[in-house]
């Protein structure tokens, strides 16, 4: 955790100015006692009114003063802890942005979810308390014992007999406590993971009617939070009395021994009021001091959690000085070979083709061909074993990302709408006409039939449009960019045959003179494509036209055959 505090070098004059604060209000709460002692001892013993009025006016004055330097450090530190966690955020979002989907792979969205929220917000938490706590407690526990030592060091050998026990006694709560942290941390997250699949997964839980499975593997693991949390309540709750009846055996004993030394005139009546009150900023000090202990380990666990993103150097980068060349939209794979991280074999072996600018490339194949690997690649979300993919006749390797996806217009197999307006998400990336890609994507017709049209509001991930209509806008954000390259990631299997070849005949007059890259597992949608690249277990299994393949691709006439009848095939 204390590798992150170097981010807190810009804020180094107000965390001494925090400390200072805090040291302040430490040492003004060391002398409260004494004066108090005075008031009694040389005050109210002596009836000396004048000397109670002045002390306890210069009392009240030095605590107000204690007041605002707890208010003054409080608020520091809590601002100077949230612009932490906002620089750390920040952080965490640059370095995120640069990973490759390599690294997403590794660690999963919804992990970099968790350590960029509640993982700051541990360290975050923490750091407000070190701040207070770090330096204030020691001196409070220290000071105490100094000025309760000054006072009486006989009664003193009363805390040397107490203090052990209290610390052994907080020892033992803390070893016990943090196990318990981490078990209930561990069933937290199988509480929530089992919530997020209820949640996500309810349609396949009502139709294969597994509500009462799901509500049993809920109540098993909220069971299992509970008895966890349950074991540290009980472990918290009869901390606080044990400690109580040790400082109260310890009370019992000051007063008794302090009365016998007042009796026998070794110690005045306030010494004692002033020693009791010693004790207690102590056994204060110890539970700041053990609550530290506690907290400081969970935060650890949060604190390795970023680092690990933070210290994360991205698989995929840009070169020194990357290559800019003239905008062609040709794409071409020579020789390109890749492997998934972990998988036990190649997706991609070998594979050559090339896509012409002004002309339509067809990629069909049957699933895990690796069709959709190859639109992959060629956005440089991952980078090939071996072989290179060429854009406008350069390696992407060579290129900035930034500019090789500013060529391209994407379409993913799975839609992703953003919540926000139609023309929000049209306009995703580029500033084109969103009324014209709403037109050559076919969209016009329900785009038209919504309240608001274009400014109709679309909820997180498309969720109040069908599965058609958000692939249909899909397609209308790569149109509406005007790249010199698409690629259409199988974005058209939710829609129906009329639908389909209607966009599809609309988007060769829009795409003139532009390359067009099509993926798909229907025949129909790529059967007049200027040439088709058949995939098959990760290698070209055929190229050529519809007729040139139905002669001489026998992968390719299978899959004719399986969506066709042989008289329409043929």
């Amino acid at each position: 955790m204390f590798k992150l505090f170097r981010l807190l070098k810009p804020y180094a004059w107000t965390i001494a100015l925090i400390v200072v604060l805090f040291l302040l209000q430490a040492l003004i709460d060391l002398a409260l006692p004494t004066f108090m002692a005075e008031i009694v001892n040389n005050g109210v013993v002596k009836n000396d009114i004048p000397f109670i009025m002045r002390t306890g006016g210069f009392m009240l004055l030095i605590a107000f003063c204690g007041v605002l330097c707890a208010l003054a450090a409080g608020f520091l530190s809590s601002r100077t802890a949230l612009r932490f966690s906002v620089r750390l955020r920040h952080l965490i979002f640059e370095r995120v942005s640069l990973f490759s989907l390599y690294e997403f792979d590794r660690i999963g969205a919804s992990s970099m979810i968790t350590r960029s929220t509640n993982d700051v917000l541990q360290v975050q938490q923490t750091l407000i308390l070190m701040m207070s706590m770090m330096l204030r407690a020691p001196l409070m526990c220290i000071g105490g014992i100094i000025m309760a030592v000054s006072r009486d060091a006989h009664l003193s050998l009363v805390l040397a007999g107490f203090l052990p026990v209290l610390a052994g006694l907080i020892w033992l709560v803390q070893n016990s406590a943090i196990p318990l942290f981490m078990e209930m941390q561990k069933r937290l997250d199988t509480l929530n993971l089992v919530i997020r699949e209820k949640l996500t997964g309810v349609r396949e839980v009502r139709a294969f009617d597994m509500t009462g499975r799901e509500a049993a593997r809920f109540d098993t693991a909220s069971d299992s939070l509970t008895a966890t949390a349950l074991k540290l309540a009980g472990l918290m709750s009869a901390t606080m009395p044990f400690i109580m009846f040790v400082m109260n055996l310890a009370m019992i004993a000051i007063v008794w021994l302090g009365g016998l030394r007042i009796s026998a005139g070794r110690m005045n009546i306030g010494d004692i009021l002033a020693f009791v009150q010693y004790v207690n900023l102590i056994l204060f000090s110890l539970m700041m001091v053990s609550m530290l202990f506690i907290l400081i380990p969970r935060s650890e666990v949060s604190a390795d959690r970023i680092n690990e993103v933070l210290d994360m150097e991205p698989s995929i980068k840009d070169p020194a000085e990357p290559v800019n060349p003239p905008r062609a939209g040709t794409l071409e794979f020579r020789d390109v070979t890749f492997k998934y991280h972990g998988a036990e074999r190649p997706a991609l072996c070998g594979v050559s083709f090339s896509a012409e600018a002004g002309g339509v490339t067809g990629i069909i194949g049957s699933t895990g061909s690796g069709k959709s690997t190859l639109a992959c690649l060629a956005l440089r979300f991952y980078d090939t074993v071996s072989g290179s993919v060429m854009v406008d006749g350069t390696d992407v390797r060579s290129m900035s990302q930034q500019d090789l996806r500013s060529r391209i217009g994407y379409a993913p197999q799975n839609s992703m709408l953003f919540t926000g307006t139609v023309a929000d998400n049209i306009r995703f990336g580029s500033a084109g006409d969103t009324a014209a890609a709403i037109s050559v994507s076919q969209s016009a017709e329900f785009v038209d039939a919504m309240p608001e049209k274009e400014l109709s509001y679309i909820s997180q991930g498309g969720k109040n449009l069908s599965g058609g209509q958000r692939q249909r806008l899909s397609i209308a954000r790569a149109i509406a960019k005007k790249p010199s390259l698409y690629i259409f990631d199988d974005s058209f299997s939710a829609l129906d045959f009329k639908t389909d070849a209607a966009l599809r005949a609309a988007l060769k007059k829009e795409t003139a003179g532009a390359t067009v890259v099509i993926i798909a597992q229907r025949i129909a949608t790529v059967l007049n494509a200027d040439r088709i690249i058949v995939m098959d277990d990760g290698v070209v299994a055929g190229n050529g036209t519809h007729t040139e393949l139905m002669a001489n691709c026998p992968v390719y006439r299978e899959i004719v055959n399986s969506q066709f009848s042989p008289e329409a095939a043929s």
